[in-house]
């Protein structure tokens, strides 16, 4: 997770909450898992759950975000390149539907 300043926000279990989302994207199940249960040590399973389902939110609407047009970042591009191809997506340009 990209943070602008160091500077404590003072919200309780802030630490392990970053943890937490860099766990989710970092693709690192490991990680994932040792960070689920510091936010649930430090903070409880209620805290874990709520915090859980605010990172699949967001994931969910970064994906909604790019599939209504938002310009696809290069590394996107990059990475879907094959199956866009594939699916024939290119061919849909969001000033022409």
């Amino acid at each position: 997770m990209v943070r602008e300043s160091n500077t404590p926000t003072g919200i309780r279990g802030e630490s392990c909450l970053i943890s937490l989302a860099d766990g989710f994207y970092s693709n690192n199940q490991d990680d994932l898992t040792v960070a689920r249960d510091k936010v649930e040590k430090e903070l409880g399973i209620s805290a874990l759950v709520d915090a859980a389902g605010i990172i699949g939110i967001f994931d969910g609407i970064v994906k909604v975000a790019d599939a209504t047009g938002i310009p696809l970042e290069k590394d996107k591009s990059i990475a879907s390149k094959e199956i866009r191809l594939s699916l024939g997506i290119n061919k849909f340009h969001p000033d022409k539907n």
